[in-house]
């Protein structure tokens, strides 16, 4: 549910989407109605907890609870970071609405409603997340790190893409699995990469320049210094293995951009 930090953060996120099942939602038993097993990202099995509905619901209700928590620190709509981050949000909306680049990232999103939504908080944190169904938060600590509006793009595509991969549902389905502690840091690990993967395809059909996500990463590493935790006792990447796997998947991006528009890669059923 965040992709920069905070742990203590992401915990009461992850409480607050917890609270709803405990309230009474219905897990789904087949595949078609968004629970139960199926195919993520890239075709990896992937069990998810919530269907569509309750994704949604979770969602809309944890974001209140957050908004309701930083009551008198959120910026208004009209304030200049707000205006920059919506802009951005509603771009890389648009391109996570293009039919070859879902195929082209394995996204499953057929029946899923995201309400794209951005909230700036007045606070030093070096961070932002993204609930269910595309309800964000910005936190006025990131936006100096993010030099440009390209590398504020790399941090908002990071975080949109855990909804649209539906990593919160999959965290709740393998806590219900249970499983050791460090087995659930390496899958936190994973689904951070996997949102950083995702993130720069979003970028480069956004029409950013996905090298922007390296430097971002770069100014991270200058402005907070590497984690002294081990990777492996960590639930977040370290930020070199960040950079390392952004220098790689970026200029894949800009080349599946650059064949979708040579029209080289179709619609699905296009001739």
């Amino acid at each position: 549910m965040t992709g920069l930090g905070s742990p203590d953060l992401r915990k009461r996120c992850a409480l607050s989407v917890g609270m709803l099942l405990i309230a009474g939602c219905n897990f789904a038993s087949d595949e078609s109605a968004g629970g139960g097993r199926g195919e993520g990202p890239g075709g990896r099995e992937q069990p998810l907890a919530l269907t569509p509905r309750e994704e949604l619901q979770a969602g809309r209700e944890a974001y209140e609870e957050v908004l309701q928590e930083y009551r008198g620190r959120i910026m208004p709509t009209s304030h200049p970071d707000v205006v920059r981050c919506k802009r951005i949000v509603d771009r890389l909306a648009r391109a996570a609405e293009i039919e070859p680049l879902q195929r082209e990232i394995g996204l499953r999103i057929r029946g899923y409603v995201f309400e794209w939504e951005v909230s700036v908080v007045s606070e030093r944190q070096v961070n932002a997340f993204c609930l269910p169904a595309g309800k964000m938060v910005v936190f006025t600590g990131i936006i100096p790190v993010a030099g440009s509006d390209g590398q504020l793009a790399a941090v908002l595509s990071h975080e949109m893409a855990h909804a649209l991969a539906h990593h919160a549902s999959e965290r709740i389905a393998r806590e219900r699995r249970g499983g050791s502690p460090l087995r659930s840091l390496s899958y936190d690990r994973y689904q951070e990469s996997e949102a950083d993967h995702i993130g720069v395809f979003l970028m480069a059909f956004g029409d950013y320049d996905t090298d922007e996500a390296v430097a971002f990463w770069m100014r991270m590493l200058r402005a907070t210094g590497e984690s002294q935790v081990p990777e492996l006792l960590s639930d977040h990447p370290t930020h070199r293995k960040r950079i390392e796997q952004l220098r790689k998947w970026a200029p894949q991006a800009k080349d599946a951009k650059r064949a979708f528009d040579e029209g080289r890669i179709a619609p699905a059923g296009a001739r």
